[in-house]
């Protein structure tokens, strides 16, 4: 990347006078429309609501809202539970006339009678809502964490959704559809595309999806015979994500560069990006402005900045991986695939749970040379300069680390990480190995051979081309930590073994006699030196030394009684002074 590079993790000090102050950005909800009670039941639908949560006899809710419509949100409650109540009275005055009348004799009319009562009884449980009032990572994704906290049978998603499937629980989605005046769409839509033969897809973002097919019947009666209306379908693996496409297209990706994109709203970062190379051109109808014009989304600067983002990342010797999601489904299969290609180029990878991702949390880490983000395909892509390290996608991790001469970079960009595992099946059942797959046959065949094949491995590592980084120009000796310490490694465990030495299976932190690496478990820690050479605090107690003697600023403290009690009358140890 061409920017300047820093030289240090930031501060991540918090000043005296901002102890006490809460970080999270607050919204401000004064200046949004305040909606009718007619508008809330429209806008939340809350009959279809009533309806699909009867019908799956669902008893414990979670209502889940993104931060701007939270403030809707003791309406939409009470409007779902007024109505899931006067869905039940209804329920409540079964006609047993029928059952009862029928033919079969007294044990089995008592049978059927004992079944309805069960299935009336559980039919009159009342259900119960939870509003889920923060998300654990993106508001565009079910929160099922948040959900199982409250044991919930099952999610409504309120709003604009990435549409990815879900792990465990089942999902109600609303999008609270919103007003489009189509007058303007239709005028600009016409200053944009002159031709009326052109072939052109409409597409909108989710909350203004309803409007595609009224507006497709509009443009066809000023003339256009080549417009395709898009629909929505649970699927982001699809050429256009989350949509459907022409029948031509299908299995063609070569088709679809046929067709221009008419895009109501703005889209997401990872959208266009993935949109660039799979059609001619992106026009964007903005709906956040009074006069609004189309304008040509532009992504060749966003494409040269991600790739300079992977190609500063060749020379990184440790990954880690920031798991953004815990409710996609297969997200575990994807962090696999992700740790095995790490693996096999030599290079060591920790994995990370931290919520919501922000530049203070990762930035604690700072032996990570770089952050592969496995998220949904919108929130993995991050893009934000107040990261001190790169954030990248699985697809790109990919281009990052294949070697200079094998990297080629065809402008496509790929956001559905399952659409990144099937496209590597395919290589592999193709016969085509990726610079990942050979430098995993590479490891296994040197690293399980004989003594010779591990002393070639490590000429060869010593004969190995110099590795520079490609922002500061300065060589790097540490880039494949984890392939130059194997053959290392497995000579010294198989010298051990020849003069009847157990391996150890300790998990304690080996001492490092000279020259070699930080080992854990008889494997090499990349984490481990770090934390040892180059960390000036490494936890409670390495503040002092043991061989200071009786000096008193190098001894730990004595243990002693505490305060007990509530803060408005505590004792402090024995003297039982009250404060």
């Amino acid at each position: 990347m061409a920017g300047h590079a820093p030289e240090s993790a930031p501060v991540l000090s918090t000043p005296d006078t901002h102890i006490f102050e809460d970080p999270t950005p607050t919204v401000d909800t004064s200046s949004l429309p305040r909606l009718s009670h007619e508008q809330v039941a429209l806008t939340y639908e809350i009959e279809r609501t009533v309806k699909e949560i009867r019908q799956g006899r669902w008893k414990r809710i979670a209502l889940q809202f993104p931060d701007r419509m939270l403030v809707d949100a003791p309406r939409v409650y009470e409007g779902l539970a007024k109505g899931l109540k006067s869905a039940r009275e209804k329920q409540k005055a079964p006609s047993r006339d029928g059952t009862a009348s029928g033919k079969g004799t007294e044990d089995e009319i008592a049978e059927k009678l004992e079944k309805m009562d069960v299935k009336q009884e559980q039919e009159d449980e009342e259900e119960r809502l939870f509003i889920l009032a923060d998300t654990s990572y993106g508001a565009c994704c079910v929160d099922e964490v948040a959900a199982e906290h409250v044991d919930a049978d099952v999610v409504v998603h309120y709003g604009r959704s990435c549409l990815s499937p879900p792990s465990r629980l089942p999902v109600i989605y609303v999008f609270t559809e919103r007003e489009l005046d189509l007058g303007p769409v239709v005028s600009t839509f016409q200053q944009t595309y002159p031709e009326k033969d052109k072939k052109i897809a409409l597409m909108a973002d989710i909350p203004y999806s309803h409007h595609i097919p009224t507006l497709h019947a509009r443009l066809r009666e000023v003339g256009y015979t080549n417009v395709f209306a898009t629909e929505i379908v649970h699927n982001p693996g699809s050429l256009l994500p989350n949509r459907t496409i022409p029948a031509e297209v299908e299995g063609s990706k070569d088709a679809l560069r046929e067709y221009d994109l008419f895009h109501i709203s703005n889209p997401p970062p990872s959208l266009l990006l993935t949109l660039s190379s799979r059609v001619a051109s992106t026009h964007i109808y903005p709906t956040d402005t009074p006069a609004p014009s189309a304008t040509l989304a532009s992504t060749s600067l966003a494409l040269r900045r991600r790739y300079a983002l992977l190609t500063s990342l060749s020379s990184a010797s440790v990954f880690g991986i920031l798991i953004n999601t815990l409710s996609v489904k297969n997200y575990m299969h994807i962090l696999s695939h992700v740790q095995k290609q790490i693996a096999a180029a030599g290079k060591k990878a920790y994995t990370f749970v931290v919520g919501k991702v922000n530049a203070a949390k990762v930035a604690n880490f700072s032996e990570v040379g770089g952050w592969v983000v496995i998220g949904c395909w919108e929130s993995s892509l991050i893009e934000s300069k107040d990261f001190w390290k790169p954030l990248i996608t699985p697809f790109e991790l990919g281009i990052a680390l294949q070697t200079d001469e094998s990297r080629v970079w065809t402008g496509e960009w790929e956001a559905d990480f399952q659409n990144v595992m099937n496209q590597q099946e395919r290589r592999s059942d193709e016969g085509v190995n990726g610079a990942a797959g050979s430098q995993n046959a590479d490891v296994e065949e040197r690293t399980n051979g004989d003594g010779g094949a591990d002393a070639e491995y490590d000429s060869e590592e010593e004969s190995a081309p110099p590795e520079f980084d490609l922002r500061t120009g300065r060589y790097v000796s540490h880039s494949r930590p984890m392939r130059s310490s194997t053959a290392k490694v497995g000579l010294r465990a198989r010298s051990q073994l020849e003069d009847g030495m157990a391996a150890s299976t300790s998990t304690v932190l080996a001492k490092r006699a000279n020259g070699e690496l930080a080992q854990i478990g008889g494997v090499v820690s990349p984490g481990a030196e770090f934390l040892r050479d180059k960390r000036t605090w490494q936890g409670l107690g390495s503040d002092y030394t043991q061989d200071e003697g009786n000096n008193a600023e190098g001894r730990a403290a004595k243990m002693e009684e505490g305060r007990s009690g509530i803060a408005r009358g505590y004792v402090v140890g024995k003297e039982e002074r009250l404060h």
